[in-house]
């Protein structure tokens, strides 16, 4: 595990997966339920980690990184939504970031040589990313996202969380999310950047900050509606599906689930691919539900690869679903005015899913995992609800950043300077 979290990638480029994982017998699932998300943490987290790592060494982690709270809302018959989004940044993203801001100090053999995090964002991620890594000693940080296509929140997180830092940076890039993304894998291989530093990445490409996110699954379960003894399916909004294969590791781990769902908005990369057994072609179109506009997931060859490439048995597990920005503005207004609940646009599409799949699971309890706060999104939000959220004052939303800067083109020889930059500092 060391070596795939300090490379990011495989040598061929490809992504890594854990040869075994660890698993938790049914009684020892049921004595999660009910206990706080920090509790059940620790209890995954020396399963995950603690014998490579070792077990003092990983709680530390573990308690450094994940100092918040995960509530859980009852919100119809037999619909739990998980709240995600009670991290620094308001997003789920901020679980496996942090988590892995703490782990790479731990795994880094040489405290003389600096690693350099690169990473792609389409939204959540960049302000996670930044936030995580601006006081961690013997890292940098570079986060590219496309300009003029992230919302005005999750930019001025992304300034604001640099701000004074001089080894975290936001770039923007002329292009889209899949630019960027190309672009981290590209310096990932770069053999003049992998002299100067242990070169990673903290996007889901990297298995150390997908695995952290297995917590979210577990917590999801412990928290069911209901009657217990009961598979629930678990709806998950996604983009590059790293979120869903952490949701499959977990079912690998003994954790019963009926089925996932993965709600995705018009770009429907896996909805296609599920139809087709081909993979997706064409760019991303951008959606109020940004953090999800991309047109090639890279976590899709996890996904296969966790089902030995079978389309058939993956197909049993795991569903996918898209829809519209009308209908997910629909969807947002249908909560709040039934239950008086506000959804950001990510998880009303992940609420639009779980509630198509449950038509034909009648029996089956709903977890929706709610991945941004709604004060990320807030015109969205009020535009379909009436009602505009209130961001938390740590954001410090009342003097707001603007993306004023020029921005790079979508190819390497303009990031490396910004990298070799970087490390200079």
């Amino acid at each position: 595990m060391r070596g795939a979290v300090l490379e990011g990638l495989a040598p061929d480029g490809g992504l890594y997966l854990p040869e075994e994982l660890p698993s938790f017998s049914p009684s020892e699932v049921e004595s999660l339920r009910g206990r706080a998300f920090r509790e059940i943490v620790d209890a995954v987290t020396l399963r995950l980690f603690g014998q490579e790592v070792g077990v003092d060494a990983i709680r530390r982690v573990a308690r450094e990184a994940l100092d918040f709270e995960v509530p859980v809302a009852d919100v119809g018959k037999d619909r739990t939504v998980v709240e995600l989004f009670h991290g620094p940044t308001g997003s789920f993203k901020d679980t496996g970031a942090r988590f892995l801001s703490r782990l790479l100090p731990v795994l880094q053999p040489d405290p003389d040589r600096p690693v350099l995090v690169v990473v792609a964002t389409s939204g959540d991620t960049g302000g996670a990313v930044i936030d995580a890594f601006r006081d961690v000693a013997g890292s940098r940080a570079v986060v590219l996202y496309p300009k003029g296509r992230v919302s005005p929140v999750q930019l001025h997180q992304m300034v604001v969380a640099g701000e004074g830092a001089r080894r975290v940076r936001a770039l923007p890039v002329r292009g889209s999310f899949d630019d960027c993304q190309r672009m981290v894998k590209a310096a990932l291989r770069d053999g003049e950047l992998n002299e100067r530093a242990a070169l990673t990445s903290a996007n889901s490409i990297n298995v150390g900050r997908l695995l952290p996110q297995v917590f979210h699954y577990f917590h999801a379960w412990a928290h069911l509606p209901g009657p217990g003894n009961r598979d629930p399916v678990i709806s998950v909004p996604t983009g590059n599906v790293g979120h869903l294969v952490s949701g499959v590791l977990a079912w690998r781990m003994g954790l019963p689930v009926s089925r996932f769902v993965a709600a995705t908005n018009e770009n429907d990369a896996l909805v296609q691919f599920l139809e087709t057994g081909s993979p997706p072609e064409g760019t991303s179109r951008s959606t109020l539900s940004s953090a999800m506009d991309v047109a090639r997931p890279s976590n899709l060859e996890r996904l296969t690869a966790l089902f030995d490439e079978d389309l058939h048995s993956l197909r049993q597990v795991v569903g996918a679903r898209s829809y519209t920005d009308p209908e997910t503005l629909e969807a947002i207004g249908a909560v709040h005015e039934r239950w008086g609940y506000l959804m950001d646009p990510h998880t009303a599409v992940g609420w639009l899913a779980m509630e198509a799949e449950l038509k034909s699971r009648t029996d089956a309890p709903g977890a929706l995992l709610a991945t941004a706060d709604p004060a990320k999104f807030p015109d969205v939000v009020e535009r379909a609800s009436g009602v505009r959220p209130t961001a938390p004052p740590a954001w410090g939303l009342d003097a707001p950043r603007e993306d004023t800067g020029p921005a790079i083109g979508p190819e390497l020889e303009e990031l490396r300077p910004v990298l070799t930059g970087l490390l200079e500092t």
